[in-house]
């Protein structure tokens, strides 16, 4: 397949959603000849701060001379960014190449089945092979929805770790910090260490519980680094994601030794857009963070009370519709005065004119705008001295490239963030720790 055709391709697999379940990445990692059992993993779920963790460690191993595959999700701007090798996305060539691969291998051993793989499994199945060619000494591997039904977890990493516990796709993973603890803590496998930042009692308990049975070791960090280990990631929140990853640098000690220059060099150069991003124009600061869940609204206001005090941004904001938009607007909505609104490039965009009156009934003083586009937003607060851009990483993805920060998406990348889950499943009816029959 050329690069073009694969993109047609993967955009196809998509009308599949995801899938819990691992019964199709087991399949395909098997026709690839099992690439996962030549990597070794440091898996990382949570509901916020993952992406962060991953981006530390794999800076932190990096910058130890290691070769490091990283495996994130969703893509900000190109859907290369998900597989990446030292910090470069997996060229294009070899992306046509492997997806052509992996897809003659499934028809050949049953025709057609391809055709109800989802896009995560096969992009999942394609990041293994991808790794092993290039003989990636250490993986750093994020789950994409959950853990334990993930496609991500048909690995045996050598450490587990999961960031924390909050409200997030409650639809799929259940609607109590218990029940999303369970799916959190599917990761957790027998006799493998696991370092979590999780401080809720429901959710530590669920925790507890699954490393017990799994005979896991269980490392609770509770304690943020401290304010004179330089972060290359701004805001405060950042703090405890880095304690999670030089805990987890530490347990994996004997098997990846790693010497304190690189663990804090490693912190200090880590680079992950959208997270509390500062970019600077001529008499502008633009503050990119795709705060898309409460939690994360709740980190974004404490990181810009301490980083601007007493400073009201102009706020532009967009959101998805299948996230808590009202609630998160009423919390941002007291940030700022002058609120613009637009409508993201996705059929999962909320309607603006709803996020309107959310943000008018939080602060009926504020001014509020709504644009037809991103792009059109961003021109509204082109004089505004200090710009918060923030509501979804999909908004983040499109305001890269319009500030000149990134490379514009080729065809299809786009959409290759659109998902649904499909058949979800009954989620905390049973310890994630228990073994699958």
């Amino acid at each position: 397949m050329t690069a073009t055709e694969t993109v047609e391709y993967l955009l196809g697999l998509r009308r599949f959603g995801v899938k819990p379940g691992l019964e199709a990445i087991l399949w395909l990692a098997d026709l690839a000849g099992s690439p996962q059992d030549g990597l070794r993993f440091v898996h990382v779920a949570g509901t916020n701060g993952k992406g962060s963790t991953c981006a530390m460690l794999e800076s932190i191993y990096r910058g130890a001379g290691l070769k490091v595959g990283l495996y994130t999700s969703p893509h900000l701007v190109r859907f290369s960014e998900r597989i990446q090798v030292n910090r470069e996305p997996i060229p294009d060539c070899d992306l046509a190449r492997i997806a052509s691969d992996l897809r003659a291998l499934a028809e050949k051993s049953r025709p057609g089945a391809d055709a109800s793989v989802t896009l995560f499994e096969f992009a999942t199945a394609m990041a293994l092979m991808w790794f092993l060619e290039q003989r990636c000494d250490v993986v750093i591997w994020e789950t994409g929805l959950g853990g334990r039904y993930d496609a991500t977890n048909l690995v045996t990493p050598l450490v587990s770790a999961i960031t924390n516990i909050g409200w997030d796709h409650q639809a799929w993973l259940g609607t109590t910090l218990a029940a999303i603890a369970t799916e959190k803590a599917g990761i957790i496998k027998a006799g493998v260490p696991v370092v979590t930042g999780v401080d809720q009692p429901e959710a530590l308990d669920v925790i507890r519980a699954c490393a017990e049975v799994m005979g896991a070791r269980l490392r609770v960090v509770n304690t943020p680094v401290d304010s004179h280990i330089d972060l290359g990631l701004a805001g405060d929140y950042q703090r405890m994601n880095a304690a999670i990853a030089i805990a987890v640098v530490e347990e994996l000690q004997p098997m990846i030794p790693v010497g304190g220059k690189a663990v804090r060099d490693g912190l200090a150069r880590v680079c992950w857009f959208g997270r509390f991003q500062r970019i600077d124009r001529p008499g502008q600061t633009y503050i990119l963070d795709g705060a898309h869940n409460l939690p994360g609204v709740q980190a974004l206001k404490m990181a810009m009370g301490t980083e601007y005090p007493g400073r009201r941004p102009a706020l532009v904001m967009a959101m998805l519709v299948d996230k808590d938009w009202a609630e998160m607007c009423s919390q941002l909505a007291r940030l700022s005065e002058r609120i613009v609104l637009c409508r993201l490039d996705t059929c999962r965009s909320a309607d603006p004119e709803e996020l309107r009156r959310a943000c008018e009934g939080a602060d009926p003083r504020g001014r509020v705008e709504v644009c037809h586009s991103v792009k059109e937003a961003l021109q509204c607060v082109a004089s505004e001295p200090l710009v918060l851009v923030t509501g979804s990483l999909y908004l983040i993805g499109e305001v890269l490239p319009l500030l000149g920060v990134a490379i514009e998406g080729g065809p299809g990348d786009r959409g290759l963030n659109e998902w649904r889950v499909t058949n979800p499943v009954t989620a905390g009816s049973e310890l994630s720790c228990l073994p699958r029959k």
